[in-house]
């Protein structure tokens, strides 16, 4: 670790794993917000974006042995947690006398297990990191003790430590427009489309069983002002040519006059950033849906989780087969492209619970279903569950990413979820479905339906291929 003044710092974005490459590729927002922070407060600051670059670890040696950060930071998601641990390795061999830094959801839940396992990496920041990263690069200048600093887990002697919890910011406002001349915009499209990550608000009023966002970043809902969202949603198309936005929030609609304030702003100014969000069927009315449509909302996601109330009792998803249909209703008629996200498998389904779940979803007629694996993520309730009852879970963390099946419940084998799940793509990629939105893509422009027309076709000669192949 460095004990001298740090006037340049790194800030990494770790290769992804071979096996789950090949995602649309969003610039590091969280990363971006840190860069911005420090470059406030007068550091020199490079962000190394690896994926979309396609750095790999060896590159990135010869990255940092160029720069000579004296601060190294990366992120850690889970299904990328061992390509971090190398980054933090590859750090320490290009920049021995460097503190490296490990932040994000899996660092900040398996603190102590990172610091006990992987002696590359000397700290944790944990939870919401600009004001604690910032801390700990102004700490050899300060003098200030790393104990002192809020939001850290440290190395205390033999001991592993964790300092107080920092407070959430509250005054989003007041955190900087994130570092994107850091980035090379130019290389994020989606389909053709310059769409770039906003995020408006934090924290998670809901407690979801198989989620960490309100852990995370709090149970309050903390928001930035329309004024100040709209000032970015400008900057964007103007600065960098963003074409369209996809807002990252959890529950983009939680305060609905604020997202009709954010929508008359957008109109008003003529933006022509078309954008996509998530949220709660409870949370939009028809009124609202129409405004975010008229402001160029082309898709929304809809959490349904489950078809069956006790399902949702036990997901703690507090929302009815009612509110869904009609909040998938009213998005529809409004012209969105509608996506509806499913867990299967979480403890306590059952055959039965599940065919009414997928049952559901079918009668939905959504344009896009998400159907995930219940995942054990470290910090959800669902893990302690799955510890609990000694029931055999993967280690491997790259299949952490709600694809497969990690932990195997004897009331409901993981095989029989997996086959289910093959069934009902099989048949909702359908021919009609492909024609749809087909239609809905290349004869009315939707970003959305043109990249889910290839991924149906894509689907079905995957099973030609595999049908072949048997």
């Amino acid at each position: 670790m460095t004990t001298t003044q740090i006037k340049k710092v790194a800030l990494v974005n770790p290769p992804l794993p071979l096996d789950i490459g090949g995602h649309p590729q969003f610039p590091p927002l969280g990363l971006a917000y840190m860069a911005a922070v420090l470059d406030q407060n007068g550091f020199e600051v490079k962000i190394i974006d690896c994926p979309v670059n396609e750095i790999s670890h060896d590159q990135l040696k010869s990255e940092l042995q160029s720069f000579q950060p004296a601060l190294i930071g990366t992120g850690s998601m889970t299904p990328t947690i061992e390509s971090a641990f190398k980054v933090a390795q590859v750090a320490k061999e290009a920049c021995p006398e460097s503190t490296v830094v490990m932040g994000g959801p899996h660092a900040t839940y398996c603190d102590k297990e990172v610091l006990a396992t992987d002696k590359n990496v000397d700290l944790i920041v944990r939870g919401e990191g600009e004001e604690t990263l910032l801390e700990l690069a102004k700490q050899p200048q300060t003098g200030m003790k790393l104990g002192d600093i809020k939001g850290l887990t440290i190395r205390h002697g033999e001991e592993i430590v964790q300092t107080a919890n920092r407070p959430f910011i509250q005054d989003l406002d007041s955190v900087p427009l994130p570092g994107y001349k850091f980035l090379n915009l130019e290389k994020y499209f989606v389909a053709k489309r310059k769409l770039l990550p906003v995020i408006t608000s934090r924290g998670c009023p809901y407690a979801c069983s198989f989620c960490v966002a309100s852990q995370m970043f709090g149970q309050r809902f903390r928001a930035r002002s329309p004024k100040n969202v709209l000032m970015e949603l400008e900057w964007l198309q103007n600065e960098y040519g963003a074409e369209g936005i996809a807002f990252q929030d959890d529950t983009f609609t939680f305060d609905r006059k604020r997202v009709v304030e954010i929508c008359n702003g957008m109109i008003e100014r003529k933006l022509k950033l078309h954008w996509g969000c998530g949220t709660r069927a409870d949370v939009v009315n028809k009124e609202t849906l129409e405004i975010m449509a008229k402001a160029h909302c082309d898709e929304t996601m809809f959490g349904v989780e489950a078809g069956c109330a006790s399902m949702r009792a036990i997901l703690k998803k507090g929302v009815t087969n009612e509110q869904i249909e009609n909040a998938i209703k009213w998005a529809k008629k409004a012209g969105m492209f509608v996506t509806v996200s499913v867990i299967m498998g979480y403890p306590g389904e059952t055959r039965e619970t599940l065919k009414e779940t997928l049952d559901f979803a079918a009668k939905l007629k959504p344009d896009d279903v998400w159907l995930c694996h219940a995942t054990p993520y470290p910090g959800t309730h669902l893990r302690e569950i799955v510890i609990k009852n000694g029931w055999a879970m993967s280690q491997d963390w790259k299949t952490y990413n709600t694809m497969n099946p990690i932990f195997e419940d004897p009331a409901l084998p993981a095989k029989e979820i997996a086959e289910m799940r093959r069934r009902f793509y099989n048949k909702f990629y359908s021919p009609s479905y492909i024609l749809h939105q087909a239609s809905k893509g290349y004869f009315k422009g939707n970003l959305y339906s043109k990249i889910m027309t290839r991924t149906a076709i894509n689907y079905n000669l995957w099973r030609a291929m595999s049908a072949f192949h048997r």
